[in-house]
Formats: C-alpha cells, sequence, structure tokens
C-alpha cells in the first residue's frame, strides 16, 4: 500500500520531467566566488604526528604537593606512581608552545546547554560547551591533528595506546593502556570497551550520545575481546583506516562499565529509559577516564570539575596531568560565553556566532583586553537538509510524505537553492569580510575542498520559479504559496516544518532569513524552534520537513565520521535514514555518493581519495544534496594569563577547540594564578556522594 501510495504521490507532483529544454533555468550553474581574503585569520604551526606524544615509563613522577600531603601521606589515595598506569600517556615537551608547566587555577567556561545527566553512552547531553571533552576519553584522538600536516595524518592513540593490521587487512588488534584507572580507582579495561560496543552501541534500544551505530565502523564490523587489554575489530573491507577516526570523540568513548552495568535492562531489572535517567546532574564524582571529575552542579548556576586523582597522562618530566586543577561552567547563554571571555569574566570560548565579533575584535584591540582573539579558516557552515526518507522514518502523515516526494525531486531542490539570497543571509548576521557564498558540500577551509569541483546556483527568483513550475507546482487558490496538486495533501498549500536549534541565535537568525525567502519564492516555511535536546530527538526519529544544521566533521574534516557523508548504512545520515528494520530509499546519485564513501574509506592512497572526494563535491552539489547557506571563520578567545594554546587553533576542525588546546597540557604561570578555584585542595568523592571528597 506505501509503494502505491508513493507512485501516486509522484505522479501527481509531475516528477519525472526528461525533456532538455526544460532542465534550463534563467541562471546556469557555475562555481561558486572566491570568499573575499580575512588578514585577521590565524597561522598554523605544522608539526609531524610522532611528536605529540608517546608512551613510555618514566623514572620517576609528580603530582600537586597538596595532593601528596593531604591526600596520600593520609592514607587516602596511594602515592601517584601506583595510580598511574605501566606505560603512560605522555606529552612531549617539543610540542608543548610553552613549555612545562606548574598547577594551579581553574579555567572558567560559560555555557548555554544545560546537562540532562552522565549516561553519555545512552545519549545524555552534559551540556556541550567542552563538559563532555574534559570527561571523556576515546580509543583514538584526533583534535590535536589540526596541526598535522594531511599527509601525515592519522589519528593519534589514546585508550588504545597501539594498534596492529592483520596480513589481509580485515582484521585490527588494538592493545589498550594497561593499568589505567577509572576516576574512582576502578581497573580500566577491555570489559569497558567491549560494554560501550555490545550493550550501547549494537543494542538497538540505546542511542549513544554522538550518534555511533554499527554502521559507524563499517557495515558487519564486529569486535571481540582478546584479554584485559586486547581488543579485536573485523572489517568486511580490507585496511579500513578510515574507522580509526571514528573510534576517536565522539563516538567511541567508553563509560565505566561497572558503574553503567548495575543499571543497563541487560543486568537488570531496569527498563531502558530507566537506565539512561539512572545519572542525573545532580549524580556526583561520575567515573570517567578523563581529566577532570564532576563534584558540583548548581540547577541553572553552575557545573565544577576537579582534577582527577587517577589520570594517565603525564608530562616527559613526570608531572601528573592536568596542570589545571578546576574547570567551572557557568550555566548561562551561548552568547553570553563571548561576552564573558572577552570581558574577562569567563576564561574561555569559542566565538562561533558572526553576531559578536565586531564587538569583539574592538575589545580585543584595545590595550587592557584581558583576552587575545586569533580567527582561523572558515570551517563553520550551515545548510539546509531536506528529508529524504520516502519509506516512513518518522512516520509522516500525508502531508510530510508528500513533502518528502518533493524534497526527492531535483527541480524541487534546484528551486530552493536558486531562491535563496546568500549574500543577503551572511550579511544578516554581520558586515564585513567574514561570510562567504556556501552553495553546500563540503567547507572551503578543509584540504579536500575543490572550488571548480563546486557546483553552484546563483541567486535567481525567476529563475527559481520556473524550477518549481516544472516540479509541478502552481498557485492554484492564488494566495501566493503554492498548491500541491490535485490528490495530493488535499491539495493544500505547500506547507514546510522545519526543525531549528532554539539554543543558537545564529541559527534561529539564518532559519528566520529562509522562512522569508520562500514566501517569495512560494512556499510557507514554518518554524520547529526546540532546544538541543529536543531538537537532537526529533532529528533522530525523523519528525522534520527540513531542518537547519551546522556542519559536522564530515564536511570540515572530511577523513572523520565520512560514513556519514551518504546514507552508507540504514542510520549513518543525518537526514536519509531507514525506519525500524529497513532499508534506506536511495536516489540513483545516492548511490553514487554510497560508492565513493565505501571506496574513500577502504583506500590507502591519497591521490585517489582527494580524487573522489572532488567527484562525490561535484555529484552532492550538482544534485543539491544539501542546500548551503552560508559560512564564516570561528575565532578563538582565551584568557592572556593561559599558556600552551596552540597557535592558529581552529574553533572546529576534528574536534572543538576545547580538545584542540589540549587542556590537560593548558596552565597558568605562578605569577598569573588567581584565587578562582571554588574547591581549592579538594578531590573528587566516591561516585553517587554529594561534592568533592571532603
Amino acid at each position: 500500500m506505501r509503494n502505491l501510495r508513493r507512485i501516486g504521490i509522484a505522479a501527481g507532483l509531475m516528477l519525472s520531467v526528461s525533456i532538455p529544454a526544460l532542465n534550463a533555468s534563467a541562471s546556469g550553474p557555475t562555481v561558486p566566488p572566491e570568499p573575499a581574503t580575512f588578514p585577521a585569520e590565524g597561522k598554523i604551526h605544522y608539526v609531524a604526528r610522532d611528536s605529540i606524544l608517546e608512551f613510555k615509563a618514566l623514572s620517576e613522577y609528580h603530582e600537586p604537593d597538596w595532593v601528596t600531603e593531604k591526600y596520600v601521606k593520609t592514607g587516602k589515595l596511594p602515592p601517584v606512581k601506583d595510580r598511574l598506569p605501566k606505560e603512560p600517556l605522555v606529552f612531549k615537551t617539543a610540542n608543548m608552545p610553552d613549555g612545562i608547566g606548574v598547577y594551579g587555577d581553574t579555567m572558567r567556561h560559560v555555557i548555554g546547554g544545560r546537562p540532562e545527566g552522565w549516561n553519555y553512552g545512552a545519549g545524555q547531553t552534559q551540556g556541550w560547551g567542552g563538559i563532555d571533552v574534559g570527561l571523556s576519553e576515546c580509543l583514538t584522538r584526533t583534535a590535536p591533528l589540526f596541526q598535522v600536516k594531511a599527509k601525515d595524518t592519522e589519528p593519534l592513540p589514546n585508550l588504545a595506546k597501539s594498534w596492529d593490521w592483520s596480513a589481509d587487512g580485515h582484521k585490527l588488534t588494538m592493545h589498550l593502556i594497561e593499568g589505567a584507572k577509572w576516576s574512582d580507582g576502578a581497573p580500566f579495561n577491555a570489559d569497558d570497551v567491549m560494554f560501550y560496543w555490545d550493550d550501547e552501541v549494537v543494542d538497538p534500544n540505546v542511542s549513544p550520545l554522538n550518534g555511533a551505530t554499527p554502521e559507524t565502523f563499517g557495515v558487519g564490523t564486529t569486535l571481540k575481546k582478546i584479554d584485559d587489554y586486547t581488543v579485536e575489530w573485523t572489517f568486511k573491507e580490507a585496511f579500513p583506516r578510515q574507522y580509526l577516526y571514528a573510534m576517536a570523540y565522539g563516538t567511541f568513548c567508553p563509560g565505566p562499565s561497572h558503574i553503567l552495568k548495575t543499571k543497563h535492562p541487560k543486568y537488570s531489572k531496569n527498563t531502558y529509559d530507566q537506565f539512561k535517567n539512572a545519572f542525573p546532574p545532580e549524580f556526583m564524582n561520575m567515573p570517567v577516564m578523563g581529566a577532570w571529575v564532576p563534584v558540583e552542579y548548581r540547577p541553572d548556576d553552575i557545573i565544577v570539575m576537579r582534577r582527577n586523582p587517577y589520570y594517565w597522562k603525564v608530562d616527559e618530566k613526570g608531572n601528573q596531568l592536568p596542570y589545571l586543577n578546576e574547570l567551572q561552567y557557568k550555566l548561562s547563554t551561548w552568547a553570553d560565553r563571548d561576552v564573558q571571555a572577552v570581558a574577562g569574566s569567563g576564561d574561555f570560548s569559542n566565538l562561533e556566532q558572526p553576531e559578536n565579533f565586531v564587538a569583539s575584535l574592538k575589545r580585543a584591540a584595545e590595550a587592557n583586553a584581558p583576552a587575545r582573539l586569533a580567527f582561523g579558516p572558515r570551517l563553520i557552515g550551515y545548510n539546509l537538509r531536506m528529508n529524504f526518507s520516502a519509506n516512513g522514518w518518522g512516520n509522516p502523515d500525508e502531508r510530510g510524505q508528500a513533502l518528502r516526494e518533493l524534497n526527492r525531486n531535483e527541480d524541487f531542490r534546484k528551486a530552493v537553492t536558486m531562491a535563496l539570497d546568500r549574500k543577503s543571509l551572511g550579511d544578516s548576521l554581520v558586515k564585513g569580510p567574514f561570510t562567504a557564498i556556501y552553495p553546500g558540500g563540503f567547507s572551503s577551509g578543509t584540504s579536500f575542498y575543490d572550488r571548480k569541483s563546486t557546483v553552484y546556483y546563483p541567486f535567481d527568483l525567476e529563475g527559481a520559479k520556473a524550477e518549481l513550475a516544472k516540479a509541478g507546482l502552481k498557485d492554484t487558490d492564488g494566495d501566493g504559496i503554492v498548491n500541491f496538486p490535485a490528490g495530493t495533501a488535499g491539495g493544500k498549500d505547500v506547507e514546510i516544518v522545519m526543525l531549528v536549534n532554539n539554543d543558537y541565535t545564529t541559527d534561529k537568525s539564518l532559519a528566520e532569513g529562509v522562512v522569508a525567502q520562500m514566501e517569495k519564492l512560494g512556499l510557507r516555511v514554518v518554524l520547529n524552534g526546540l532546544n538541543g535536546t529536543q531538537r537532537d530527538a526529533s532529528q533522530y526519529s525523523g519528525r522534520f520537513d527540513w531542518l537547519i544544521r551546522r556542519n559536522d566533521q564530515e564536511l570540515t574534516s572530511v577523513v572523520q565520521n565520512t560514513e556519514q557523508l551518504a546514507p552508507v548504512g540504514p542510520k549513518t545520515s543525518w537526514n536519509h535514514r531507514a525506519p525500524e528494520n529497513g532499508e534506506v530509499d536511495l536516489m540513483p546519485f545516492e548511490k553514487n555518493l554510497v560508492d565513493i564513501v565505501n571506496k574513500f574509506v577502504s583506500t590507502q592512497d591519497n591521490d585517489q581519495r582527494a580524487a573522489l572526494m572532488k567527484k562525490f563535491q561535484k555529484i552532492s552539489t550538482e544534485n543539491v544534496y544539501n542546500v548551503g547557506l552560508t559560512e564564516y571563520p570561528g575565532a578563538l578567545i582565551v584568557n592572556k594569563r593561559f599558556s600552551n594554546i596552540p597557535q592558529g587553533t581552529p574553533i572546529f576542525m576534528f574536534n572543538w577547540a576545547e580538545d584542540s588546546i589540549v587542556r590537560e597540557r593548558v596552565f597558568v604561570a605562578a605569577d598569573k594564578q588567581a584565587k578562582y578555584e571554588l574547591f581549592p585542595q579538594e578531590l573528587p568523592g566516591k561516585p553517587g556522594d554529594k561534592g568533592p571528597m571532603d
């Protein structure tokens, strides 16, 4: 019945138009214009990948004196050497911009998100803004790779200290760091890795926060435990090194299985909903492998994290990291994060809201400014994504189903992209040389971007209306909005519900601009503005017609989360998925995109990979796979008292800047330290206990 209904809708919308003359438009496709030069952009200092870190035992280890005096000598903690693994991860001094640091002080963050709880693997957000990055450690690490040249780029080891490929390339043996411990002193081992895989990623009833699925690591991939510190991957493809990127943040960051298992339905009488919500924000001292542990949560006020006494990374002198004793997260708004960082009441911000660019630049230029500010490449892009699933994902009603058929119509997509005045959209956010025309596809700041392979349909409202007519849409009732054909969705006005994140001013501003411009085309767009967690739930369940989404890693680094570029599996794409136990209903050009992505993942030839992504970019932009809106650079705002901040750090490439700057190495010189710590000389307590140890 569904197939017959789809055929009827498709016929009603006249989706099969093949006359060559009809494919012409008033303005033909071209390449996007060259973006304006931006002299404020910071320059990256490139280094060799193996110059960043290594694993080895040192002759001696150190920690803050107050930890030794207050906790080790009183028997509350073992000596530091007994809390570290056999071979800790050692950050090399040569890669530290300011060298070996000193202990003390705090970094004060301001965020607009609110925590749901600490169960990351079950889908709970901790509020973003760097909280989850400070708590979680993953098998590999990619954030610092922004400073590594493309030919040398491969994920850094992390919880997995090394790995070996079988001769045929189908098996990958990973060696985990041996003797590392969770922040409560419990051992970390392969059981934690397997719990995350078997009981969170593979379990269809659990959805990890950043959307990890089995297909994220390759269709048909399996993982098994060999011993306490060894796991083995088996892939269908040979040497799919691409999946090493998926083993970094945020799709393979295992949680403490000794805590989580007690609440999981497989091992308890809990429901999946009870499991997800078993560790609310009020649950303090959640065991982590990260450098800091949550010890204080005050709703709508602050989250405080204190140093992890069992952290498994050191500098070359054997100083246990982190250098900073405390992280604070004031719960405010994302716009206020920039304001406070510039003013000096906050210490760090990713300046990603272009509405704040001009004022921030002026303040940072003043001699007494507390913060320094440096822009990176244009890696922040926004796009409009259409729901392409005509197969029932999200259980659409008749109108929603008809809209999805429209989304799958090339003429309709061309009408939408041609009706967008992208320069006006960018100027509505900020004047000046910041924003640039973004047709869709890869961000122009990534090394895989090729302008000549990018198809751009210039703004042409009359041409767009002609494309809309070719899609079978006319204004039959004279109200300025085109109607569905008679017999489709009751012949009513074409009304599109667009999902948007209410947490960000930029998202809402762009969405409102799209609404106004689509109305001139003859399409009524209604905004469904939700906060972050509600918005994510609507997207992941397919309850949207269109959505506004900021570019993710697959469009900025390309080598990370590459499988999300196309529907290579039932749940890899952001906007085209299969319903329960179904298959993705690929459009013909999507089959080509899937084939390109699979070839990219399996090949190790860098020239071939670049050629494949040029082809992907052309097919994607030619078919308007995602509708680009605008792109612009971000800036890092950091208080001048902090040291070891790498030059040219982008606010987002492989990951957000909070991880790219490697916060566990960041320090404040002794003569610049201030009394900002809320819990001085205190360490995390037992899981579930209120507050820190003392």
